[in-house]
C-alpha cells in the first residue's frame, strides 16, 4: 500500500506524540535552567500529496505509524516517504531553498567527495557543483549556505578543506567553484565548518580550531571564529568592528550554526574536547558559558532555530534533540530526544529550515559508527512543528 504525504506529516514530525526526555546527559548547566515546559504537537502546513492519495485539510494530533507501515528499503529504493533521496555519501552540510514547505528542495554536500546535489521528491539528486575536497583531516564539505540575496543573485557558498587550507567558496549556477574567503588553517584535526544565513543580510560562518586551541584564542587567526561576512568574503558592514569579520571565539571542532529566520537568535554547536556544547552566539562579545553541554557528547551537528526550541541534530548517537526556549530566551527545560529509534534515520549531520515549519536534513550513517541501510545516506524531511504549553515534566 503506497505511503502518502499524509502519513509523511505523522511519520517525520519530530514530537508527533509528547516529548519524553532522551538520553542527554546533564552537567554543569545554566543557573536560570527551569523544569521542562509541556511540548505539545500541531498540524503542519498540507505537503503536496505526489501518489494522489488523502489531500485533505490537516488538524488534529499527529501519530507515529508502527515501523511496518513502512517496508524497508530495497537498495537504492526507499519507501519512506520523507525520504528526498539516497545513497548519497555523509551528508554533512544543508541549504534548504526557498519554498512553503509542501514541496521542499534543498542542496545538500557531501563531505568526503565534495558533491553538491539539489534533492527534491520524485526527482531524486542531481548533480549542481562539485568542490575539490580534502576529507583525509575530518574536514572536507561541512559547511552549505546559499546567499543572502539568493532570489537575485542565485549564489551558493560552501566551506570546505583543500590539501592546504580551510576555504570559503562561491559557486554561480553552472560554474565551478570560486575562492570567496582562502588561508582559515588546516591542522591534524578541528577542520570542520559550518555555514549558515543570519537573515540579517549577512553569512555565518563557524570555524575549527585546526587542532590547535591557541589559534582559537589568537585574534590574528581565523581559526575556531565565528565570522560574520558578506557575499565577497568581507566583513559584513554592521559587525560590532566594521572592520573584524570575527564575531566570536573559541570554538574547537564546530558541528552547526543557525539563526531564527526573523534574526533575533542565533546559535552554535561544537565539539569540544571533553563534551559537546551549544553556544548562544551575541556579536561581538566573546563566547560565554554555553547556553547546554553534553559530558556524553553525542556529536552536535547541524541546529535549526524556531521560536520555541533549538533543534540539535547528532552525528554519533541517532536522533535530534530539542531544547524548549521560554520566552526571555532562558531553556525552559532539558533537551528531549526524538527519531532515535526505528522512527529515525540514524545518524544525521546537516540541517536546515525551510521555513519554522519544516526542515530538511541529511544522514551520516555511511561515517564512523553509523550503521546504513541500503539507501544510506539520504536527505530526508523533517517537520518540526511544535509548541510550548503549559504544565510541567511527565
Amino acid at each position: 500500500m503506497a505511503v502518502g504525504w499524509r502519513r509523511l506529516m505523522a511519520t517525520a514530525t519530530v514530537g508527533g506524540v509528547l516529548f519524553t526526555v532522551g538520553c542527554a546527559t546533564v552537567a554543569e548547566q545554566p543557573q536560570d535552567w527551569r523544569p521542562q515546559d509541556r511540548i505539545q504537537p500541531q498540524s503542519a502546513p498540507e505537503p503536496r500529496n505526489p501518489d494522489g492519495g488523502g489531500g485533505g485539510g490537516g488538524g488534529g494530533t499527529p501519530r507515529t505509524p508502527p515501523p511496518s507501515d513502512v517496508p524497508p528499503p530495497q537498495g537504492c529504493t526507499d519507501y519512506h516517504p520523507a525520504v528526498l533521496a539516497t545513497c548519497l555519501n555523509q551528508v554533512s552540510a544543508v541549504a534548504a531553498l526557498p519554498g512553503d514547505g509542501r514541496d521542499p528542495t534543498a542542496l545538500v554536500g557531501e563531505r568526503t567527495t565534495g558533491r553538491i546535489l539539489r534533492v527534491k521528491k520524485e526527482t531524486g539528486a542531481e548533480v549542481f557543483a562539485v568542490a575539490p575536497v580534502d576529507a583525509s583531516t575530518g574536514g572536507g564539505l561541512t559547511g552549505l549556505a546559499l546567499s543572502p540575496t539568493y532570489s537575485e543573485d542565485q549564489l551558493v557558498f560552501a566551506y570546505i578543506t583543500t590539501p592546504t587550507d580551510n576555504r570559503l567558496v562561491r559557486i554561480a549556477p553552472g560554474d565551478t567553484p570560486k575562492p570567496v574567503l582562502t588561508g582559515i588553517p588546516r591542522g591534524p584535526s578541528g577542520n570542520r565548518g559550518a555555514l549558515a544565513l543570519d537573515h540579517r543580510g549577512a553569512l555565518l560562518l563557524a570555524t575549527g580550531d585546526a587542532g590547535n586551541p591557541a589559534l582559537a584564542k589568537d585574534p590574528g587567526s581565523l581559526a575556531g571564529k565565528v565570522l560574520r561576512i558578506d557575499v565577497n568574503g568581507r566583513p559584513a558592514p554592521d559587525n560590532p568592528d566594521p572592520a573584524n569579520a570575527v564575531v566570536a571565539s573559541g570554538l574547537v571542532s564546530p558541528g552547526g550554526v543557525c539563526a531564527s529566520v526573523d534574526g533575533s537568535r542565533m546559535w552554535v554547536t561544537d565539539q569540544g574536547p571533553d563534551r559537546d556544547l551549544l553556544y548562544q552566539l551575541q556579536l561581538g562579545r566573546p563566547l560565554a558559558a554555553p547556553a547546554w553541554s553534553w559530558p556524553d557528547r553525542p556529536g552536535v551537528a547541524g541546529c535549526a532555530s524556531t521560536p520555541d526550541a533549538v533543534w540539535v541534530v547528532t552525528s554519533r548517537v541517532a536522533g535530534i534533540q530539542a531544547l524548549p526556549v521560554a520566552e526571555d530566551g532562558s531553556f525552559s527545560g532539558k533537551p528531549v530526544v526524538t527519531m532515535q529509534d526505528e522512527d529515525g534515520f540514524g545518524l544525521l549531520g546537516g540541517l536546515d529550515l525551510v521555513n519554522e515549519q519544516v526542515a530538511v536534513g541529511g544522514t551520516v550513517n555511511k561515517g564512523a559508527g553509523g550503521t546504513p541501510v541500503s539507501s544510506d545516506d539520504r536527505a530526508v524531511i523533517i517537520v518540526i512543528t511544535q509548541s510550548a504549553g503549559p504544565g510541567g515534566p511527565d
